[in-house]
């Protein structure tokens, strides 16, 4: 019947009840408007077009106090609102302001519920997120996640839920995470630490989540890294450890790596011990987990030499990475794990880490990376065996014979589709090898001096001229070789 009702004209004759003060004709209105627009984006652009919104707004104003009738305004809006041109008209309205009224006044689970879903689909837009915030929607969902967290109801266990994800969607946005945060002084970040500490896995989850997402601001994560939120994390991740809940093990590693950003941060993380806690999780099986942990670790060391020459000769975690680098399951925990290792050469420049690396047989991987398809991890591992090779080749000259490193250059180098800076990395490699003889006879059985010599042309100037360097090493004839 909606179809036949629709096609004989019912809408235009609808939309003029609206200004009715006549508070059980706008019930049915409204009901009708809410039932016509569900699932047809057409018709919810024609009553978008006809200013349906700001009348459904104004009514919940108007009537405050008519349950039945916020209720149907309510459904209509939710069935209206998931469409852009309604936001924009929602966003032009007091709409916020009364539905956090609303939210605060609700005493049923049901109209909770209505009111969230309603809440979380405006909460797309950045605008309304604003607004939202300005109203006060954190302090109801304070209330409301205080109240529910002890309740095994499954209506409360649902409100629970939807409340949580309602404050994630709000921090999505740079303006309303920023207006939340309040220089820490906001009601949710002074929330987080009771709900990192709770029992309740939904709460300890939007704690964790809320830290990633205010970490998105590097002045934010000074603040909270002085205010002590560190070690609360590291304590949720020590209870997950074991058959833990995933969700919440990645949600607090993208917090720490987050934290871990900016500078000051990680040299303070790091003298309170956060590079040996975390470690725990090496123990972990999930490959959310272990990825995270391993982007956690790399964000931790980088440009922090003190800490690469510590890690780079763990036994233990040099151990794990070239299982999870030999592992074939999960290519994202693989490529993270060959990362970490370029990144504890290159930070720390040290013999030490080099022999370690070498003793715990991971050097293979860094030469197999070189390779990868990915031109970000190839200038890594290109970086990391230079600077292996500069501090220390004697010891690991043999790997790369056994893992044809030089043909390997060889070929990124002949290869046109290879990018300048793989090349530029590639040959500056190249110029650390050739100071061991047998590499060096390598290259030359290669003909590696007639590929670097047509790329003395290369359009790149910088790829130009280290390979003109290249080949004057190769010209020499009196230099002095390693045995």
């Amino acid at each position: 019947m909606k179809t036949h009702c629709i096609d004989a004209g019912l809408v235009p004759v609808l939309i003029p009840l609206l200004d009715s003060t006549d508070q059980e004709m706008l019930l049915h209105v409204g009901r009708a408007i809410g039932r016509i627009c569900y699932d047809n984006n057409d018709l919810q652009e024609q009553l978008v077009g006809a200013e349906v919104i700001t009348s459904l707004v104004r009514i919940m104003s108007d009537y405050p106090d008519n349950e039945p009738l916020v209720r149907v305004n309510l459904l209509a809006l939710s069935n209206l609102a998931d469409i852009d041109t309604a936001k924009q008209a929602l966003s032009k309205t007091r709409v916020a302001e009364h539905l956090v009224h609303q939210l605060r006044a609700a005493n049923h689970h049901e109209k909770v519920e209505i009111i969230l879903e309603v809440l979380h689909t405006l909460a797309e837009n950045d605008a309304l997120k604003s607004q939202l915030v300005e109203a006060g929607i954190q302090e109801v969902i304070v209330e409301i996640l205080q109240r529910l967290q002890d309740s095994s109801k499954p209506e409360d266990v649902c409100s629970l839920k939807a409340a949580s994800d309602l404050i994630v969607s709000l921090l999505l946005g740079d303006e309303s995470m920023q207006q939340l945060f309040a220089e820490g002084n906001g009601i949710i970040y002074q929330s987080v630490g009771t709900w990192l500490a709770s029992k309740h896995t939904q709460l300890q989850l939007t704690g964790a989540l809320a830290i990633a997402n205010f970490a998105r601001n590097d002045s934010n994560c000074v603040r909270m890294v002085q205010l002590g939120i560190v070690h609360q994390l590291l304590d949720l991740l020590e209870q997950h450890v074991e058959s833990g809940d995933v969700s919440v093990q990645h949600a607090a590693l993208s917090a720490l790596r987050n934290l871990a950003i900016p500078v000051a941060n990680k040299v303070q993380m790091l003298d309170e011990g956060v590079g040996q806690r975390i470690q725990m999780l090496l123990r972990s099986e999930m490959p959310p987990v272990q990825f995270k942990l391993l982007g956690t670790l790399r964000m931790l060391v980088d440009g922090q030499a003190d800490a690469a020459e510590e890690l780079g000769q763990d036994p233990v975690l040099l151990n794990r990475l070239v299982q999870w680098c030999d592992s074939n399951d999960h290519a994202g925990v693989c490529g993270e794990a060959n990362r970490l290792l370029a990144s504890l050469l290159r930070h720390s420049c040290s013999q030490e880490v080099v022999k370690a690396i070498q003793e715990a047989q991971a050097m293979k991987h860094l030469v197999s990376m070189a390779t990868s398809e990915h031109a970000i991890m190839q200038n890594e591992a290109l970086i990391a065996l230079a600077i292996a090779s500069a501090v220390n080749l004697e010891i690991i000259k043999d790997t790369f014979k056994e893992a044809k490193l030089v043909q390997n250059i060889h070929k990124l180098l002949q290869d046109e589709s290879t990018g300048p800076e793989v090349k530029y990395n590639s040959i500056g490699l190249l110029c650390s090898l050739l100071n061991s003889g047998d590499l060096r006879k390598e290259a030359e059985e290669d003909k590696m001096k007639e590929t670097l010599e047509k790329l003395c042309g290369h359009i790149n100037g910088n790829v130009a001229k280290q390979a003109l360097m290249a080949v004057q090493i190769l010209n020499e004839e009196h230099r002095l070789f390693e045995p």
